[in-house]
């Protein structure tokens, strides 16, 4: 171990030695031979010939190993060994060798041996301008401050060259601008650009300004670079805000949806970022009302309906809305908007009726004024003109005044109350707008009754049926009448028409009831002797003046059965009803004895008359005809017959409680000739008898005849003004049994009526009650219902009196 540390230490000796020995001969060498070349020579160009300079002999060079030992710098030169000549081995960049010194030396060692000499050479690579200004950046950005002052300095970013000397950067321009201007500061051997601001800047001019800076070298010709600057004008709250109108209108419907966008104010600012942010509010004097209508968007700048219009509350409204920056400090303008309502037909009419009248006589002349209408509309224009009308069934209408809307309600013909008592008058009003309203208001109008209509009985002439026999001072019987007016002219009151005549002094012995026409009889009536008569009453209502109408009333006498019959034969000297026949004893069967002969005062089944054996000695010898009152012989006399014979015959009525008389005939049977010499002054006698009675017979029938006549056409008459359902029509007569007799059948209603006498079909039946001689014929094929139309009883009284006549008469014959 103690070997290998000495051999170290002297290894250290003996480097240290040689490289002083270096050093001593570099100095020396250095000093002693240097060439120069430029940089970007061609490769092979001859930078020297070391071997002349160094002093060296040509041809040992080889032997003594002639080279370049160390700065060969990646092999840029080479050395040929043949002749010493050093030559260029590639491309030579100064700039990449030295950077950006000023000077570039590249030091080569040259080493020979036998002697071994080392020798420096110095080449010294010389600058070309091979290169041109450069900037670090493509651009430079600025920021600068529209309120900046003039005379601000914006240092530039240096150019770069690698070149030196007069090669690099020398100088600085700038593209032509109004605003800038370029200095240019040295700063250690280093040009520094600066930009100077010469006239202010305005963003709202121009926010961008694009220069170009130009570096320059000293090259022949002088290369460049450039730079482009961007500046960037910052904004500066120096712009109020600028409406696009000063005044803005708009006209809107009033029925806009709520939410619609009304108009949209725009202000612009031409600074940037919050300077140029507008806000927009409405101005501080706005009406609060305005406020609940409208809504102003801050940022959109949009009005907006939030609450209902209404145009008729307010056309136009006048709003100011500011525009406001949020700088520091703020700018702040105003500008005027007006928004106009525009009018829709949103409001019916409004009818305000003032009624005069509410109750109008119905005497009231046409034009006579009603009501005073008027009619308002809130609308404007069209939507506001009104027309009205009332419907054309009622008697009114509507008269225009001179000022608009106003009407006048008048008659406009004649009114009757009792037709109609009231009237309920639409008005209806309509206005002109699309699509029109309208509203109806409906006035009530009343017609006053004035006596305008006189009391009417219900019919013409009113007939009555009176039973003879009344109880004077009772009821018999009532009239009534209407009247179509109200109140006190409609109160009617009754009174009997007095006059002279024979018709007028029966009606003295008739009063009425004024308040309710109740007729009373204050005698006592006799068919017999009066059977009618007419009198009239007057009805009067109690209007001012007072109107009245009279009917005639014919009163009907009806038979009551309250006469007994009169035997006419037999009769003796002191009138009893008593009489002697005297026949042959010789007879044969059916031989007319004698005939009893009675009449009754009354009529119809009062006055018809049924005769009846009441005694007789032989039942088997003489008969008699209950309807003629024919005695006649059942047989022929015998021996054994007696000569006398006792006949006790009563005669009685139909009435309801039948009357009767009593006859008796005594017959007495004797020779032949004892009967002819009887006979012949019994003829005599009933010769003059006869005359007496023919004589009555024939007045009692032309009596019958003229007041049957008279019936026939007053029945004509009531057929011709009853309806259809009353009318009555005759029927086939019945069949009877050969008897002498009248009779009539006819129909009325449901019913058939059958006038007989003096004999009656079989099934006929006597309507029980009945004053009058009516048969009722039974009809098979309906039943009788509802009310039966019954003729006047005294046309059946008639009927009957005349089949009385006739049994009379044929009880004569």
């Amino acid at each position: 171990m103690g070997d290998g540390k000495q051999r170290r230490g002297f290894e250290r000796v003996c480097a240290a030695l040689f490289a002083s020995l270096l050093l001593c001969v570099g100095q020396q060498a250095f000093a002693q031979i240097r060439y120069s070349i430029p940089e970007e020579v061609k490769e092979g160009n001859v930078v020297g010939n070391i071997s002349k300079d160094l002093g060296l002999d040509v041809h040992t060079l080889t032997e003594r190993r002639f080279r370049i030992v160390s700065g060969s710098k990646d092999g840029l030169f080479q050395v040929n060994q043949n002749n010493g000549i050093l030559r260029v081995q590639r491309n030579i960049d100064r700039e990449e060798l030295c950077d950006s010194n000023s000077e570039c030396l590249v030091n080569l060692k040259i080493v020979v041996e036998n002697p071994l000499e080392l020798h420096y050479v110095g080449v010294e690579i010389t600058d070309v301008n091979d290169h041109a200004p450069s900037f670090q950046e493509k651009e430079k950005r600025l920021e600068i401050a529209e309120n900046r002052l003039a005379g601000a300095r914006f240092q530039l970013q240096a150019a770069r060259d690698p070149d030196i000397g007069t090669n690099t950067v020398r100088s600085y321009k700038i593209s032509q601008n109004e605003h800038f201007d370029l200095q240019v500061r040295e700063r250690e051997q280093e040009k520094i650009p600066y930009l100077v601001l010469q006239k202010p800047l305005d963003r709202e001019t121009r926010s961008v300004h694009r220069l170009v800076l130009t570096a320059l070298d000293g090259g022949n010709p002088p290369k460049s670079g450039t730079l482009n600057v961007t500046i960037s004008v910052l904004d500066s709250n120096d712009n109020p805000p600028i409406f696009s109108k000063e005044l803005y209108s708009v006209t809107i419907p009033e029925n806009v949806d709520l939410g619609t966008v009304v108009l949209k104010v725009k202000a612009t600012d031409i600074d940037e970022g919050p300077n140029g942010e507008i806000e927009y509010v409405f101005g501080p004097d706005l009406d609060p009302i305005i406020r609940n209508i409208f809504a102003l968007d801050s940022i959109t700048g949009e009005i907006q309906v939030k609450a209902p219009l209404d145009f008729e509350d307010r056309e136009v409204f006048k709003v100011d809305v500011q525009a406001m920056d949020k700088g520091q400090p703020p700018f702040t303008v105003e500008c005027g908007v007006i928004i106009k309502i525009l009018d829709v037909n949103d409001n019916t009419p409004d009818i305000e009726v003032t009624s005069l009248f509410n109750v109008v006589s119905e005497d009231s002349k046409p034009g006579t004024v009603i009501a005073l209408i008027s009619v308002l509309d809130k609308d404007s224009g069209v939507n506001g003109k009104v027309t009205c009308s009332v419907p054309a069934d009622v008697p009114f209408e509507l008269k225009s005044s001179v000022q608009d809307n106003m009407y006048s309600l008048v008659t406009k013909g004649h009114l009757d109350r009792e037709t109609t008592a009231r009237y309920d008058v639409t008005i209806t009003a309509s206005d002109f707008g699309q699509p029109p309203l309208s509203a109806s208001k409906t006035l009530s109008v009343q017609v006053a009754d004035v006596n305008d209509n006189r009391p009417e009985f219900r019919q013409n002439q009113l007939e009555f049926y009176l039973p003879e026999n009344n109880a004077p001072g009772a009821s018999v019987f009532s009239v009534s009448s209407s009247d179509l007016d109200l109140n006190e002219n409609a109160a009617v009151s009754y009174q009997i028409v007095r006059g002279h005549g024979a018709q007028d002094e029966l009606a003295s012995f008739l009063n009425v009831n004024s308040e309710n026409g109740v007729i009373s009889a204050l005698k006592s009536f006799d068919f017999e002797k009066v059977k009618t008569f007419k009198f009239q009453v007057r009805a009067v209502d109690s209007g001012s003046p007072p109107l009245s109408t009279n009917v005639t009333v014919t009163v009907f006498i009806l038979d009551q059965n309250d006469n007994p019959p009169v035997i006419l034969s037999p009769t003796n000297a002191n009138g009893s009803a008593e009489g002697v026949e005297e026949i042959p004893r010789n007879v044969n069967a059916g031989h007319l004895v004698t005939k009893v002969r009675a009449y009754d005062r009354d009529v119809g089944y009062n006055g018809w008359l049924l005769f009846s054996l009441q005694y007789i000695t032989d039942h088997t010898l003489f008969g008699l005809d209950r309807y003629t009152g024919q005695i006649r012989t059942l047989r022929s006399f015998t021996e054994t017959d007696d000569a006398e014979h006792k006949m006790v015959i009563t005669v009685k009525d139909n009435g309801n409680v039948s009357l009767s008389a009593t006859a008796t005939v005594i017959i007495k049977a004797v020779e032949p000739k004892e009967a002819f010499a009887s006979a012949d002054v019994k003829s005599t006698q009933e010769d003059g008898e006869e005359n007496h009675m023919t004589f009555y017979l024939v007045i009692t029938l032309g009596t019958v005849s003229v007041l049957f006549i008279i019936s026939i056409v007053v029945l004509i008459a009531m057929q011709c003004s009853k309806s259809p359902d009353c009318s009555s029509k005759y029927l086939q007569d019945a069949n009877y049994d050969g008897t002498l007799c009248h009779s009539i059948q006819y129909r009325s209603g449901d019913k058939r009526y059958m006038l007989v006498g003096p004999r009656m079909s079989i099934g006929s039946t006597i309507v029980p009650g009945s004053n009058g001689n009516t048969l009722i014929v039974p009809n098979r094929r309906r039943r009788l219902s509802g009310e039966d139309c019954v003729y006047p009883g005294w046309i059946l009284q008639h009927r009957a009196s005349q089949a009385h006549s006739h049994t009379g008469m044929h009880a004569d014959g």
